[in-house]
């Protein structure tokens, strides 16, 4: 068979007996570019477009975010398992970039006819939500496992590749994060004060939809000639084989048994999550759908005990990464808002739109991708490689120091504005994080899963992003009044500080003028706590991956006997 034609990646010295990296990596890398393009772009725009255009308060702007990037995440487990049983990689990945694409257009549609009929806008809004859900989870989870299948198993470039590939992804992001908001995010000064464009966003949107046919189409015509396997095979294809190369299984065996008790796990951790915790419905299925197939997955006879350690190393690790998550996605609600109405958002003369300062964080990652992807390969080499799990603590604690050092910034604050530089340190902070947390769980993934798992324990993975968004919407809605939620009120007579002290009695009359204006008529409450302020706020999201860092690290060593030789 003819050798596949190999990327030649000069600044990235390689360990291993292959040089470079496989050319299906710059089509994969490509695809998933225009993809990241695509959600970043979306998730630029879509809570300040659900509170302008379609009158949703901030907290049910925050949970439906939530609810929407957890569900695009869990039905990442449905592309798995197609591509695992039926369809392949490469036919998920075109039904999924094209339905997406549909899906931007929707919203482009609920765009243009808000401000004619804003309940037919919010009913395309929905559909466009949908849609995009279902795309997301066919595209993700097999984009993502057809890395690992160009490099042999166990691969030592692996973990590079992967922060290569993710280096696509945050391309992606800024191109999103900078020419969505441009084109979406548009205010304009009348009589001093800032007036945001409404009508604006549906060119965001259309962009968005743009982005993600292209990335299709090039992938489309690409994949035949350089999406290939170390000895030149197709990558991707439908599943044929009973029997791996490895000697694997190709095919996992449920029986109907275990088939009944995860559905019949699944209907009873909704409703105790429903009920006893008190989330609501949409994201206790998140949640338990995460656990019941967890069990379905280890109940499968054809696993050995090596093939069942490996995959509950697997679990443990995704466990810890709903935690980054769930304070990493603040850029796309809370973080927002905050930038909105609480940050002098000039730099160097320049007021920024406050859905573009998220591109912090994709432009620090391009710059540090390949830095890292070399420190990886370097580590390797005088063995000083520390395990995937550990360098996902490090990740955690990074985010966590991240949150405390802004937490620090505003705790005096008070209505004040904070300067836009203390974002931007946060994003940076996050980006460092990420880049030990999520390439290397990719690349984990890729080395534990066995194959016949390879796609479906993807979707796991990202089972963790699905729960960590949910919880970050959840999260999210914490967020305290800001300046501009009291200068609101007092423009309408209403001592809001009053309110949520408990010194002003709220009436029928003053509790319809506090939704009138979407304002809150009380401090929101966590785990028993009160968040008064920014820096409580801020102090939560430094806590909560702080501990799982410190836990993750504790657990560490257990998890290396499991993985077996795999770092």
């Amino acid at each position: 068979m003819s050798q596949p034609a190999v990327m030649q990646a000069p600044v990235i010295p390689g360990t291993s007996t292959r040089k470079g990296h496989p050319k299906g990596l710059a089509v994969l890398f490509s695809a998933e570019m225009w993809e990241r393009f695509t959600f970043y772009g979306n998730r630029a725009l879509l809570t300040l477009f659900l509170v302008s255009a379609l009158d949703f308060t901030q907290e049910q702007s925050s949970i439906i975010y939530g609810g929407f990037l957890g569900m695009g995440w869990l039905t990442a487990i449905l592309g798995g398992f197609m591509a695992d049983r039926y369809w392949g990689n490469r036919t998920c990945i075109i039904v999924g970039g094209l339905t997406m694409s549909l899906g931007q257009l929707f919203m482009f549609g609920s765009g243009i006819l808000y401000a004619t009929d804003v309940t037919t806008a919010r009913t395309i809004m929905w559909a466009g939500l949908v849609i995009l859900i279902l795309g997301n989870g066919f595209f993700k989870p097999n984009i993502s496992s057809m890395v690992g299948q160009l490099y042999p198993k166990n691969d030592n470039r692996l973990d590079s590749a992967f922060t290569i590939f993710y280096m696509g992804i945050n391309l992606g992001a800024l191109l999103g994060i900078t020419i969505c908001p441009i084109l979406g995010d548009v205010k304009h000064t009348v009589g001093g004060h800032e007036v945001r464009d409404v009508t604006a966003f549906k060119w965001g949107f259309l962009a968005a939809s743009l982005a993600m046919l292209i990335g299709t189409v090039m992938f489309y015509f690409l994949k035949d000639k350089y999406v290939v396997s170390p000895e030149g095979n197709p990558v991707g294809t439908r599943p044929k084989q009973l029997v791996t190369a490895e000697g694997e299984a190709a095919q996992a065996q449920f029986s109907t048994k275990a088939v009944i008790i995860s559905a019949a796990a699944l209907v009873l951790l909704v409703a105790a999550f429903h009920w006893l915790v008190g989330v609501n419905y949409l994201y206790a299925f998140i949640y338990s759908t995460g656990i019941a197939l967890a069990g379905l997955i280890l109940s499968d006879k054809s696993l050995n005990g090596v093939e069942r350690q490996r995959i509950i190393v697997i679990y443990i690790v995704s466990f810890f990464v709903i935690f980054f998550w769930a304070c990493f996605e603040q850029a796309g609600s809370s973080l927002t808002f905050i930038a909105d109405q609480q940050t002098d958002r000039r730099l160097f003369g320049w007021d920024m739109p406050p859905s573009l300062i998220q591109n912090a964080q994709s432009l620090t990652l391009i710059a540090l991708a390949l830095p890292f992807s070399w420190l990886w390969l370097r580590l390797q080499k005088v063995k000083m490689d520390p395990i995937a799990p550990v360098k996902q603590a490090i990740g955690l604690f990074v985010l966590a120091l991240g949150y405390y050092v802004i937490a620090l910034q505003v705790k005096d604050l008070g209505n004040a504005k904070m300067g836009v530089i203390w974002l931007i340190v946060l994003y940076t902070f996050h980006t460092v994080g990420e880049l030990s947390v999520s390439p290397i769980g990719l690349s984990l993934v890729s080395k534990l899963a066995p194959h016949r798992f390879t796609s479906l324990l993807m979707g796991v993975f990202f089972l963790s992003n699905a729960s960590g968004y949910a919880l970050a919407g959840t999260l999210g809605a914490l967020l305290p009044p800001t300046g501009e939620k009291f200068d609101v009120a007092a423009k309408h007579g209403i001592d809001l500080q009053g309110i949520l002290n408990g010194t002003v009695t709220v009436t029928t009359q003053l509790k319809a003028q506090l939704l009138e204006l979407k304002l809150p008529a009380a401090y929101p409450h966590f785990a028993g706590f009160t968040i008064h302020n920014l820096y409580e706020f801020f102090m939560l999201f430094a806590i909560l991956p702080g501990v799982a860092a410190i836990l993750l690290f504790l657990l560490s060593g257990a998890l290396k006997k499991w993985m077996h030789g795999v770092r």
